[in-house]
């Protein structure tokens, strides 16, 4: 039986790499569905994974728009008649101190992107995967679990992602869907250079050091890893799983932590 997997954000950076990694290792018992606003880019991957053997659905969308989360459901399922797999990649990143922001309409954009985005696609594909007893994935990010300053719109939008599929994951024990949220830290994408600036335009910079980060090819082997063990949780850095214990014995030093991956033009003064 072919095995069908949507993941959101898939036109370039994580969900792009899932997509072929998950190719590469399925071929021809794959069928992925791609979403993304950039059609393009899209059709690009797409082809990419058909090379590979698999089945694949480029469907543009802007998870930011209900009516685009619905459809990209009815969609797959027209197409390939079931989902086994959704994965919330599709996110947009943040960085601004916030007595800078005058108007924090781009907040609320963020919002939309980062946590509706999955909650309108995973209230979609719902009674597919319970019938599949399928996997959710949720690409949440370190900043859904420690504050970082210059990020109080991603770092909101994160920990809400964070808190709405800790509840769903025991919502959905009986039904046998297992929830998986990934917490990659620093990772080599464009992200946080397409993010907002404080004016709500694009960063065009990151405001995050870089010189670390992990490879995309590694961060997306640890997804899928995680997505294929029905983990509960993915802390991809060593940092990150300290950072999360001391959090709780020793927050203060946690902070320090926090100021220290941030580039010093960006800190607070």
């Amino acid at each position: 039986m072919t095995r069908v997997v949507v993941i959101t954000g898939a036109s370039d950076g994580i969900g792009a790499e899932m997509a072929r990694q998950l190719a590469a290792k399925e071929g021809a018992g794959l069928a992925l569905v791609l979403a993304a606003r950039g059609a393009a880019q899209l059709e690009t991957v797409a082809g990419q994974c058909q090379a590979l053997g698999a089945q694949t659905l480029a469907v543009p969308a802007d998870v930011g728009r209900q009516e685009d989360c619905r459809a990209l459901v009815e969609q797959a399922v027209a197409r390939f008649g079931r989902i086994d797999v959704l994965v919330n990649n599709a996110g947009r990143s943040a960085h601004a101190l916030f007595e800078q922001v005058e108007d924090l309409g781009w907040y609320e954009d963020l919002m939309r992107v980062n946590l509706w985005g999955s909650v309108w696609c995973t209230q979609a594909a719902l009674p597919h995967l319970k019938a599949a007893r399928g996997s959710i994935v949720a690409v949440s990010s370190l900043a859904g679990l420690v504050g970082v300053p210059g990020r109080t719109a991603y770092s909101a939008s994160k920990f809400a992602m964070t808190g709405f599929f800790e509840a769903l994951r025991l919502e959905l024990k009986g039904a046998c869907v297992s929830v998986t949220t990934a917490y990659p830290g620093v990772v080599a994408t464009q992200i946080r250079y397409r993010g907002y600036n404080a004016k709500g335009e694009a960063a065009g910079v990151s405001g995050l050091k870089e010189e670390d980060a992990m490879p995309v090819e590694e961060c997306a082997r640890l997804i899928i890893d995680g997505m294929e063990g029905r983990r509960r949780e993915v802390v991809m850095t060593t940092k990150g799983k300290l950072g999360r214990l001391l959090k709780l014995l020793a927050p203060g030093l946690v902070e320090k932590m926090a100021l220290a991956a941030v580039k010093d033009e960006q800190r607070p003064h």
